[in-house]
């Protein structure tokens, strides 16, 4: 049986880019997310945390872990109870807040960061980084800051 060829019919330059940033986004993460399982039994929801507490110098509470990723607060606590059950995070007691905790990544948590990285940049190698060149994530980044931009009020 012929496999019939699907399109998406006549799509506006605006539906078209954003079904494009849909498709990107999904496509890429899918990717990633299957080298880290396979490399480092690591979720890509998992990385993710793991990328915000490797940026900072203090352990961080949830709640803003929650509000910088892609995932709920709820989501976030699960991710990082998996994290510390292999010992890649530790919790604290918030020193301001005694209802809060705040994580850290361990160690070990910074050594597995470390090498999930460099699999997420070599999943990513031919897909991504093999195909833009310095003009295209230029124009990305600019793309991005747009739409990362609160939207404006409604006029009145």
């Amino acid at each position: 049986m012929a496999r019939t060829d699907l399109t998406l019919g006549e799509l506006t330059a605006r539906d078209h880019a954003f079904y494009g940033l849909v498709w990107a986004g999904t496509t890429l993460s899918t990717r990633v997310d299957q080298a880290l399982a396979k490399a480092h039994d690591l979720p890509l929801s998992w990385f993710e945390v793991m990328l915000w507490l490797h940026g900072q110098d203090e352990p961080v509470a949830a709640s803003d872990l929650g509000a910088k990723t892609l995932l709920s607060r709820s989501q976030v606590s699960r991710v990082a109870d998996s994290l510390q059950a292999r010992g890649l995070v530790e919790r604290a007691p918030s020193p301001t807040d005694a209802r809060s905790v705040r994580i850290a990544l361990t160690p070990e948590g910074r050594r597995l960061f470390a090498a999930a990285d460099a699999t997420r940049r070599d999943a990513l190698a031919e897909a991504f980084n093999d195909r833009l060149d310095d003009a295209d994530i230029a124009a990305l980044e600019a793309v991005w800051a747009k739409l990362k931009q609160p939207p404006a009020e409604p006029r009145p």
